[in-house]
């Protein structure tokens, strides 16, 4: 079934039952589609700029160049789901579960993760600067070149990540248990960290105009 035609801006899609539906290019700005069903969704390039999605179960979507800034995804189901290159700037994913998800090169400055479930998920190439991931789960996730200079990691779940050659500039990582001295090392070599937990040092410096490993 193919929508992608209908009149959907800012349409009313309350608990509807849109799973699997052909919607690859339709405009679904602004529209309500609080707890909906859209698992095994089309959505390629799909509009959902400030969608209201919050509780909607979109596990397996295929989100991927899908245009979300500012949209609502509070405590929504994306477990699963391709998002590669997916616009999500400033949206709310506070408490979503993203397990499994694929974001790699994904948009995702100023976005609200707090409490969310990236067990697992992809985010290589993705741009976190300055998200808020207070209390979120990345354990087993590769964030490998990912950006999350500014972005606020404390108390985020890092057990197994992968974080080779992201970019902690000015991040906040004070109060988080998991960072640890040899996972600093595998960061890109940039402008250290707002805060580190107290043990902890920046292991770059800059010398010539350029930033390198510390001498041990």
């Amino acid at each position: 079934m193919n929508l992608a035609k209908s009149p959907l801006y800012q349409a009313d899609l309350r608990d509807a039952d849109l799973s699997n539906a052909d919607l690859s290019g339709a405009d679904l700005s602004g529209a309500y589609l609080n707890r909906a069903n859209l698992s095994g969704t089309y959505l390629y390039k799909a509009g959902l700029r400030g969608a209201y999605l919050n509780r909607a179960n979109l596990s397996s979507a295929k989100l991927v160049r899908a245009k979300l800034s500012g949209s609502f995804l509070i405590e929504a189901n994306l477990s699963g789901a391709n998002l590669f290159r997916a616009n999500l700037s400033s949206a709310d994913l506070s408490g979503a579960d993203l397990r499994d998800v694929e974001l790699n090169a994904a948009e995702l400055r100023g976005a609200d993760l707090s409490g969310a479930d990236l067990s697992g998920a992809k985010l290589i190439g993705a741009d976190l600067s300055g998200a808020n991931l207070k209390s979120a789960d990345l354990s087993g996730a590769i964030l490998r070149s990912v950006k999350l200079s500014e972005s606020d990691l404390s108390a985020v779940e890092l057990s197994g990540a992968d974080l080779s050659g992201a970019d902690l500039s000015f991040a906040k990582l004070r109060k988080n248990k998991f960072i640890s001295q040899d996972l600093l090392e595998t960061a890109r070599p940039t402008l250290p960290p707002l805060s580190l937990p107290d043990e902890l040092i920046w292991p770059f410096i800059e010398i010539d105009g350029k930033w390198v490993l510390k001498e041990k």
